[in-house]
C-alpha cells in the first residue's frame, strides 16, 4: 500500500497544470489520507516526488511524532515527547538519529564529563513485530564499576505470549524471532543513537527445566587506538526468557541489561562508558539498510579480534614464564657448579 500510495503521488505530480497537478489537492486531504499512512521509507521517497511534498512532510511535526511512536512505542511517554520536540528538528532529528547506524569518528573531540550525564534508555522488545515490552529509564549515575544499565527489576516479568520452547532448535527459533531496540537519549545535547543489532548476535539455552534462553543483540564501535584496550567497544544488549512457574509454561522477559565491554570482554566502568556512549552521539551515521547483517558483522569481527589479543596476551605471558623458568634453570645450575667448585677447593687445601 505504502509504494502505490507513492506511485500515486508521483504519477499525479507528472503534469505541471490542470487537474492532475498535486497542487490542486488540498495539503490536509495529502496529510490525511496519504502522508499518515506511510512509514518513514515511504515518506522519504515521497517527499523526493517534489518540491510541496518535500516541504509538506519536512514541516509536519505531527507527522513524524506519529512515526516515532508507532516505530518505538516507549517514546510516547510525555517527557520523551517533551525531548525529543527539542531535537533542533524535532521528532525528524530524533529519528534520524535513531533509525542510522552510529559510528564514532577517528578524530572525535574530546568529551566533556562536567556535563549533566543523565541518558535516557527507550527499549522496545518485539515478537513477530508484536510489542512485548516498552519501557523507557533514566541513567543519572556513571560513578558505577562496572558500567550497567538493568531495564527490569529483579522481581519483574513480562509475558511474551509464547509457549516454552521444548528443545534446542525451538529455543533458537524463539530467540531469533524476538527484535530490540535500544535507543540512547542525550536530553542536554539533543542527540540520539540506536545500540542494538535488531536481530540477535547469539541465542543460547541454558536450562532444560526452565526453558531459559539468553538471546544478544549489540553494536560495536572502533573506539580507541590501535592496539589499545579500547579499540573496539562492544555495547552488549542481553534479554533473559524463562519459562512461568505456572502450568501454561508461558515464557517471561526477566532480565534486560545493557554493558559495555573493552577488547578483553572486561565491561567499562560508568566514566569510561559514558566516553564512549558520548563520542557515538556525535559521531557519524551511516545507512541503515543492512543493520541487521552489519550489527552481526561487527560482533563476529570483535569476537574474533578479542580472541587474537587474548592468545597474544597468553603468548607473552607464556614467553615470560619459559623466560623465568629457564633464568631459574640457569641459577639452580650456576649454584651447583659453585658448590662443585667449592668442594674441590676445600678437599686441595684441606
Amino acid at each position: 500500500m505504502h509504494d502505490m500510495a507513492t506511485s500515486s503521488l508521483a504519477a499525479t505530480n507528472t503534469t505541471s497544470s490542470g487537474s492532475g497537478s498535486i497542487s490542486t489537492i488540498h495539503p490536509d486531504i495529502i496529510e490525511t489520507h496519504v502522508l499518515s499512512r506511510l512509514d518513514a521509507s515511504a515518506l522519504a521517497s515521497t517527499s523526493c516526488v517534489s518540491s510541496q511534498l518535500h516541504s509538506l512532510i519536512a514541516s509536519n511535526e505531527s507527522l513524524w511524532t506519529n512515526i516515532c511512536n508507532s516505530t518505538w512505542p516507549s517514546t510516547d511517554i510525555p517527557r520523551l515527547r517533551h525531548v525529543i520536540s527539542s531535537f533542533p528538528k524535532g521528532p525528524r532529528s530524533f529519528f534520524s538519529d535513531s533509525f542510522t547506524n552510529p559510528d564514532i569518528a577517528a578524530s572525535s573531540s574530546p568529551v566533556n564529563l562536567d556535563c549533566p550525564s543523565g541518558l535516557i534508555s527507550a527499549v522496545d522488545i518485539y515478537y513477530q513485530h508484536k510489542t512485548v515490552l516498552s519501557k523507557a529509564v533514566l541513567t543519572e549515575s556513571f560513578d558505577t564499576s562496572p558500567f550497567r544499565v538493568d531495564l527490569l527489576d529483579p522481581k519483574d516479568s513480562v509475558p511474551t505470549g509464547v509457549g516454552q520452547p521444548v528443545n534446542e532448535d525451538l529455543s533458537r527459533e524463539l530467540g531469533e524471532r524476538l527484535t530490540l531496540s535500544w535507543i540512547l537519549i542525550d536530553p542536554i545535547g539533543r542527540r540520539a543513537m540506536n545500540l542494538s543489532s535488531y536481530k540477535p548476535v547469539t541465542v543460547e539455552r541454558r536450562s532444560l527445566s526452565t526453558g531459559e534462553v539468553h538471546v544478544r543483540y549489540g553494536w560495536v564501535f572502533n573506539a580507541g587506538e590501535k592496539g589499545s584496550t579500547t579499540e573496539c567497544v562492544r555495547c552488549g544488549i542481553s534479554v533473559t526468557c524463562e519459562g512461568s512457574q505456572n502450568q501454561s509454561g508461558e515464557m517471561h522477559v526477566t532480565k534486560v541489561s545493557l554493558e559495555l565491554e573493552d577488547m578483553y570482554g572486561k565491561q567499562l566502568s560508568g566514566k569510561d562508558s559514558l566516553v564512549i556512549l558520548r563520542k557515538g552521539m556525535a559521531g557519524k551515521r551511516g545507512n541503515v539498510k543492512g543493520r541487521e547483517e552489519e550489527g552481526k558483522r561487527r560482533n563476529e569481527d570483535y569476537r574474533e579480534m578479542r580472541r587474537e589479543k587474548i592468545l597474544s596476551e597468553v603468548k607473552k605471558h607464556q614467553g615470560r614464564i619459559d623466560t623465568l623458568y629457564m633464568a631459574f634453570g640457569a641459577l639452580i645450575f650456576a649454584s651447583l657448579g659453585l658448590v662443585v667448585v667449592s668442594r674441590i677447593f676445600m678437599s686441595l687445601f684441606l
